[in-house]
């Protein structure tokens, strides 16, 4: 028996990295009746059944699990939104940082196609990201930079396990063929009557890049809450969360409740009302949630 970590899942079969070859596997019928599924990140212990050729015969335990898309032992998400081409909305960069956060990983903001705007909508663009960087987000930027980007994101990537992930269009297939141009990996045509790109990745697939591994991924562009219960939400907003251990009930969800020290703090303008529009929106969201059964 041998161990290696699956790199790629395609059409059943996985793809395990050992000693720097990758070894085509399959897994055991014993595991759909136990209901475990490995999933691309996973670390496991095969069995050669040829010479290319092995049987997956157990999953090592997981530190990180998403199921969209479907990855395990993640570190961080590079969240790739772009200026324009679909122009920059904050209100599903709240979306998307809520959901990286109930996952307890660690987002990073990459801002594309700076290059294709103007000065005015990237002065406005500046000014909404100085604010996640005051509440501890960092926000990466390519423009008026001389390093090459493989350079600028080689700090954040080295040692750890990347999903990339946005919405379509904002350039996360172009980001990667910058950083890695041998992958040459199929760009989206920006829809004109949509405002929004195709999805290109068919597949998940965990790339060594900058000393790191970063997924490409089909998915996260479907965001939605159902993992999330209303009072989890607002540890999923890093200031709200913070603020809220002022409150006078222990269980504030910072709506009508009294002695708020969010609601506070929105109104002094240290907490933004955007954001937190945006998180009573959510909350409304996920307290409209038809029950599960």
């Amino acid at each position: 028996m041998a161990e290696g970590q699956i790199r790629k899942a395609i059409s059943g079969f996985y793809y395990v990295e050992h000693n720097g070859e990758l070894i085509q596997c399959k897994s055991r019928g014993v595991f759909r009746l136990k209901g475990i599924n490995p999933l691309v990140g996973d670390m496991v212990t095969y069995t050669p059944d040829g010479e290319n050729d092995a049987t997956i015969t157990d999953v090592h335990p997981r530190k990180s699990e998403l199921v969209r898309p479907p990855i395990a032992n993640v570190d961080q998400v590079l969240l790739v939104f772009s200026v324009v081409e679909p122009d920059m909305s904050l209100r599903l960069l709240d979306r998307f940082l809520s959901v990286i956060e109930s996952h307890r990983l660690e987002p990073i903001i990459y801002v594309s196609k700076e290059d294709l705007a103007n000065q005015q909508t990237i002065a406005e663009n500046e000014g909404n990201l100085a604010y996640y960087r005051r509440i501890g987000y960092t926000v990466l930027r390519n423009v008026g930079n001389e390093e090459p980007l493989i350079e600028v994101l080689r700090p954040y990537l080295n040692g750890k396990t990347t999903v990339l992930a946005g919405q379509s269009g904002v350039g996360k297939s172009t980001l990667l063929n910058t950083i890695l141009p041998e992958l040459e990996l199929k760009t989206g045509v920006i829809s004109d009557a949509l405002g929004r790109g195709k999805h290109t990745t068919r597949h998940v697939e965990l790339l060594e890049i900058a000393d790191g591994l970063v997924a490409d991924t089909p998915g996260f562009s479907s965001l939605d809450f159902e993992h999330i219960e209303k009072e989890e939400l607002r540890d999923c907003f890093v200031e709200i969360s913070e603020a809220g251990e002022g409150c006078k009930f222990r269980g504030c969800l910072h709506v009508k409740e009294p002695g708020c020290t969010v609601k506070a703090q929105v109104e002094e303008g240290t907490i933004s009302e955007a954001r937190y529009k945006n998180y009573l929106l959510f909350l409304q969201e996920i307290m409209d949630r038809k029950p599960r059964y």
